[in-house]
């Protein structure tokens, strides 16, 4: 039986070995147990619509359908999911992509696993996990959307919850400062995403730190 607090994980990689790796350690943390794995693209919307994880480690390069096709489609299928990117080689664009596809965060595939699981806890706690290069270039598109809408379109709580989020808090650390629920703050964030134009969680974050809304 899968205790309630247990963070449900995807591992997603065409890679043998690096699927077993990834299983193996995340199976050693008390907090985490890996519920399915997936070898593709396709495998992975599959998988993620069957056992609807928590969070999915998703890689970026693989066959049949990549990581970034993958990630827009489960987005497209739950907008709250929350997809962390594996990727063994820099690639600012594809990266670039995938983040701007849905994707809350990526790390390297060489990082050490203690990194790794650290990742996947931010991204259970609804915190993007960006390299500073990365959010240089996120920064730098938020900053050029002609269709940007004035930030004073935003209510007096919905201006409160945008920083929060962006200074890093977790959904339910903030539903429980205000006092809601965490649907409710669900539904404040995309709320905040609409009237800003903003794709996603990430690209809110930038905005905030764009214009200076955390430090």
């Amino acid at each position: 039986m899968i205790k309630k607090e247990t963070i449900k994980v995807l591992v997603v990689d065409d890679h043998p070995i690096v699927r077993r790796g990834l299983t193996t350690e995340i199976n050693l943390d008390r907090g985490m147990l890996v519920v399915g794995e997936a070898v593709d693209g396709q495998e992975a919307v599959d998988q993620y619509k069957l056992l609807k994880p928590d969070v999915v480690l998703m890689d970026l390069v693989m066959p049949n359908k990549d990581g970034i096709q993958a990630t827009r489609e489960i987005m497209m299928e739950e907008p709250e999911a929350k997809i962390l990117v594996l990727t063994s080689f820099i690639d600012e664009e594809r990266i670039l992509e995938a983040i701007k596809a849905g994707a809350l965060g990526f790390i390297y595939k060489d990082k050490h696993p203690e990194q790794v699981l650290a990742a996947i806890r931010e991204i259970n706690n609804d915190v993007p996990v960006l390299a500073p290069n990365i959010t240089r270039k996120l920064m730098r598109e938020t900053q050029t959307k002609p269709e940007e809408t004035d930030i004073q379109d935003l209510t007096e709580r919905e201006l409160e919850v945008l920083k929060m989020v962006a200074s890093g808090r977790p959904y339910k650390e903030i539903a429980y400062t205000m006092h809601v629920q965490d649907a409710t703050i669900r539904t404040h964030v995309s709320n905040i995403l609409g009237k800003l134009n903003l794709s996603n969680r990430s690209q809110l974050v930038l905005y905030a730190i764009d214009h200076k809304l955390v430090e």
